[in-house]
């Protein structure tokens, strides 16, 4: 990150310039897509009085600016009244612009967790970044990357649940524990209704889970068990069979704990001398 912040340095006028609310138009690789009315409000009491501390950036396009860094301080300036705002000019290409524009946001920590994985997801999809690349820039684990990353599994309408309801990100990653969408609703309406805090949300996919395991076992279970009697009842068709053609075979069966044994006895053919054949059965 060092390199690009240290060329939007050499490219940019010194002097903070006030320019028109309207001439400015928002980056269109802006990660955040949640501006809460209330906080912008708030935000808008702070610079009616105050004034806007920080100076947005902006990048000249044609006749108007675009927004690098700043649209929550620009949507409170309009909310505020004002007609104008502080702006540093950087002279930047569309690409570190962009790059610009995410990182800035992710570094503020402000974007919810959905935000800031979807902004992660741009830096490396679309500007063909490495997750190893993104964790230095940002002076982050690539394991905390990685982490992030996997929010993305979950449904555009599950992330809305979970920031409607005010659950936390350790709630989400939790879901991710679930394979299927009808598992992961069954559990957020159990956490909205009961109130579930992280650990026991964990304790309840566990038991889920376990439950879930259990139940496959004895389906598999059931199949071999339905396998099994299939080869008895070959085994009996075909002692049966023997027996009607006057070989006189017979069928011990014995069951074990962890096995049932089947001892099949068939008499060797009997000569006309009434002496034992010696021949084998193949």
């Amino acid at each position: 990150m060092a390199g690009l912040f240290a060329f939007t340095r050499e490219k940019t006028e010194e002097r903070v310039l006030q320019i028109s609310v309207e001439e400015i138009q928002p980056n269109r690789h802006q990660p955040r897509v949640r501006f809460p009315l209330g906080e912008l409000r708030v935000l808008a009491d702070s610079i009616r009085q105050n004034g806007i501390l920080q100076p947005l950036c902006v990048r000249k396009v044609g006749e108007q600016y675009e927004l690098i860094a700043g649209e929550r301080r620009l949507r409170a300036a309009k909310l505020a009244g004002l007609t104008t705002v502080p702006c540093i000019v950087m002279e930047i290409n569309d690409r570190n612009s962009a790059i610009l524009a995410l990182v800035e946001n992710i570094q503020r920590e402000d974007l919810n967790c959905f935000e800031e994985a979807a902004a992660l997801e741009k830096l490396i999809s679309f500007y063909g970044m490495t997750q190893e690349d993104t964790a230095m820039r940002l002076g982050r684990a690539q394991s905390t990357i990685a982490n992030k990353l996997r929010l993305l599994r979950l449904s555009e309408e599950e992330r809305c649940f979970i920031l409607e309801h005010g659950l936390t990100e350790r709630h989400a990653r939790t879901l991710l524990r679930l394979s299927t969408a009808e598992e992961r609703k069954k559990v957020l309406d159990k956490i909205v209704r009961l109130g579930l805090n992280v650990d026991k949300t964990e304790r309840y996919i566990d038991t889920m889970l376990e439950r879930k395991q259990e139940q496959e076992s004895l389906k598999k279970r059931s199949v071999l068990f339905r396998d099994v009697r299939l080869f008895v009842n070959t085994i009996n068709k075909a002692v049966e069979t023997m027996q009607v053609a006057g070989i006189e075979a017979e069928v011990k069966k014995q069951q074990f704990p962890d096995r049932i044994e089947y001892r099949i006895l068939i008499p060797l053919q009997i000569e006309e001398t009434g002496n034992v054949s010696h021949e084998t059965i193949p």
